[in-house]
């Protein structure tokens, strides 16, 4: 099936491309995600006409994604855990407990940004976690786990 995106995608391709997906990833995500559209002659014609406002607006995406990566670099979080005396954490800090650190901190994030690339934390320590700010931004910030 052949679609053409309507944003960048990774590992997929750039705003304009024509690329072949399987029907089932360009029914059931692509399109009604507004990712992408078939790629009918109608569509294609629309889309060139839409093509430089799409452009303008992927720029502005990409610039506020930048704007907010200065702002994280060299980042650190602080999240306070129950843990015991060797270290070990009762529970784990993941996704949610950094992000609501971060949104204490005044940091607008969202779950979908935070990357574990290594899975939560079971004990205290200090880590680094990447943040996908943009399809092709990514800025890495420090997480100390502390005992609380």
């Amino acid at each position: 099936m052949q679609v053409i995106l309507l944003e960048k995608i990774r590992n997929l391709g750039a705003l304009g491309d024509k690329v072949n997906v399987k029907p089932g990833y360009g029914r059931n995500y692509l399109i009604p995600q507004k990712k992408a559209v078939f790629a009918t002659e109608k569509n294609i014609a629309a889309f060139d006409s839409q093509r430089a406002e799409l452009e303008k607006k992927a720029a502005l995406e990409f610039a506020h994604a930048k704007s907010r990566a200065e702002k994280l670099q060299d980042f650190t979080v602080v999240v306070a855990s129950q843990a015991a005396d060797g270290g070990k954490l009762y529970g784990s800090v993941g996704v949610n407990e950094i992000k609501d650190a971060l949104t204490a901190q005044g940091v607008e994030i969202t779950k979908r940004e935070i990357m574990l690339p290594e899975g939560v934390f079971h004990s205290v320590g200090t880590y680094d976690i990447a943040l996908v700010l943009h399809s092709d931004l990514t800025v890495i910030i420090h997480v100390d786990v502390v005992a609380a």
